[in-house]
């Protein structure tokens, strides 16, 4: 019996040695490792590639990516902000005297961070986990429509097709393209609306899908607003479609679109950190030829320039005067940096104030569900105010006299110049159409800011609101200083890396590829 026992012992031993060695692949790992499987019950797989997409639409780190992706461009075109210092001696982007480095962030952030980090969780979830494909769907056309109303043709709907490389969608395939992946995204979150699949990764909404669907809805809005007058009937059609669908528009600002980071908002760097940027003298003559109380939530008052607002002139060369780039910014440092209620780090990229402005303008062209325009306008500035905490809005709403302001500066007079509109802030119900939507997007304008893409692609739509030319034009003839900057050039690593890409992309323009030529919406033609 003790011997039978003790052969019994080996064959058992024997037995789980064979089975460990049979299975040794699964035990000899490192327990502090996470497999596959482990990452997918909580869809951690998919999560950690959302972070970079969130805050890469405008990049958040490092400041100086984002000062060249969005700040030393469309910041500036857009008139809302202005450097005191003339960067490589007065020749750079303000002054169209464009630095192709500067411009590859434009092109090079979305696509790394954003197309790259899209196409991995598509890949991921679209046939097993639809709605969070649905979220980077949203994402993705976020952040290209802004590529694309720089550059004109863009890579979108053949990027990361092997068999299509680096071919170039026109502008109108790819705002129809947006159009279709908002149609996926909406049917996606629609069908799972309570699901909570992404609330531990959404930086905007807490994983709130009914609010993702307003989102895609009001972004379909903005973009059919900007093809109305190139594509009326696919404007209309689109619009209408984001008017009626059944979980509405953003209604509250509390609805708004904004990316909340743990990172600080790059601004307060290239602003307060560095001195980099200042408010523009077109920001300064409408706020204050309006006596608008959102100028002190937008920008501060330093009694260097007699405690006000003071703006910059845009387009400013090295000046006479000044040895050299820093000598001339101590004397611009002092005008308005922008306030600190604007350098939170909860980064602004729609406001729920655009998209009653976007409904008045719907108003206007006879869309149905658009509702009544004058009453979309008021509450769009009643919106506004009440998000930047500021009193007066039913007094300014019914202000019939106030007008901008003529501009004055107070170290050079040789940048003093004349207001470039008449346009007062009460609705004038016997206007013209022109006259009600410029006073549309004037109050448009106030409002999105500090969001300089979307401001400068609607001023380049409808040449409102007018804002000043640059002080130095040293485009070569290129860019009409009255017409102003329409694009920027594609950038030098698509030329060194898809030439032949480049070249068709080129000839979808209908003109040349510089900052001088309209892209696809941008007609040059009457609003109406």
């Amino acid at each position: 019996m003790k011997n039978i026992n003790k052969l019994f012992t080996c064959v058992i031993i024997l037995g789980l040695f064979v089975t460990s060695c049979s299975d040794l692949e699964q035990y000899n790992v490192n327990d502090k490792n996470i497999t596959q499987e482990q990452l997918e019950v909580d869809f951690q797989h998919v999560g950690s590639k959302y972070k970079p997409v969130f805050e890469s639409i405008y990049q958040y780190s490092p400041a100086w990516s984002f000062q060249l992706q969005q700040n030393l461009n469309a910041d500036v075109y857009s008139g809302y902000l202005t450097p005191p210092r003339p960067f490589v001696a007065g020749a750079n982007n303000t002054t169209y005297s464009l630095v192709s480095g500067w411009n590859n962030f434009i092109w090079s952030v979305p696509y790394s961070n954003v197309m790259n980090n899209v196409k991995s969780i598509s890949d991921l979830t679209k046939n097993d986990f639809p709605t969070l494909n649905a979220t980077a769907l949203i994402l993705k056309v976020s952040a290209m429509h802004r590529v694309t109303d720089v550059f004109g043709p863009i890579v979108y709907s053949n990027f990361g097709d092997l068999t299509n490389p680096g071919v170039y969608d026109s502008q109108k395939e790819a705002y129809n393209a947006f159009f279709d992946d908002l149609d996926t995204a909406v049917g996606n979150l629609t069908a799972d609306i309570d699901s909570q699949k992404f609330a531990a990764f959404d930086l905007s909404y807490g994983g709130d899908y009914k609010q993702w669907v307003k989102l895609a809805n009001s972004l379909r809005l903005r973009l059919a607003i900007r093809i109305s007058k190139v594509d009326p009937a696919k404007a209309k059609v689109e619009g209408e479609k984001a008017l009626s669908q059944s979980l509405g528009l953003m209604v509250a600002n509390e609805d708004g679109f904004y990316v909340n980071s743990t990172l600080p908002h790059p601004l307060n760097t290239i602003d307060n950190g560095w001195g980099d940027i200042r408010m523009n003298a077109s920001m300064e003559s409408i706020l204050t030829g309006y006596s608008d109380a959102r100028a002190g939530s937008y920008f501060d008052a330093p009694t260097s320039v007699g405690g006000a607002v003071k703006g910059v002139r845009g387009g400013m060369p090295l000046e006479s005067g000044y040895s050299d780039e820093l000598a001339q910014k101590a004397a611009y440092i002092g005008f308005s940096a922008i306030n600190d209620n604007i350098h939170t780090p909860k980064v602004q990229l729609m406001t729920t104030a655009e998209v009653a402005f976007l409904k008045a303008e719907a108003g206007l062209r006879g869309w149905s569900g658009a509702g009544d325009a004058k009453v979309n306008y008021e509450a769009g500035i009643m919106l506004s105010f009440q998000q930047h905490g500021a009193s007066g809005a039913a007094a300014y709403i019914a202000d019939n006299t106030s007008k901008p302001a003529d501009y004055v500066d107070p170290v050079n007079a040789s940048n003093n110049i004349a207001a470039m509109s008449t346009i007062t802030v009460a609705w004038d119900a016997a206007g013209t159409n022109e006259e009600k939507l410029e006073k549309i997007i004037t109050q448009k304008w106030i409002a999105m800011f500090p969001e300089g893409q979307e401001a400068w692609s609607e001023y380049r739509r409808t040449g409102y609101p007018k804002i000043f030319p640059v002080v130095s034009n040293q485009s070569g003839g290129v860019v009409d200083t009255d017409i102003q900057i329409r694009r920027i050039p594609f950038v030098d690593s698509e030329n060194s890396t898809n030439a032949a890409g480049v070249t068709a992309a080129t000839s979808l323009l209908g003109g040349a590829d510089n900052a001088g030529t309209r892209l696809w919406w941008d007609t040059g033609l009457s609003n109406f």
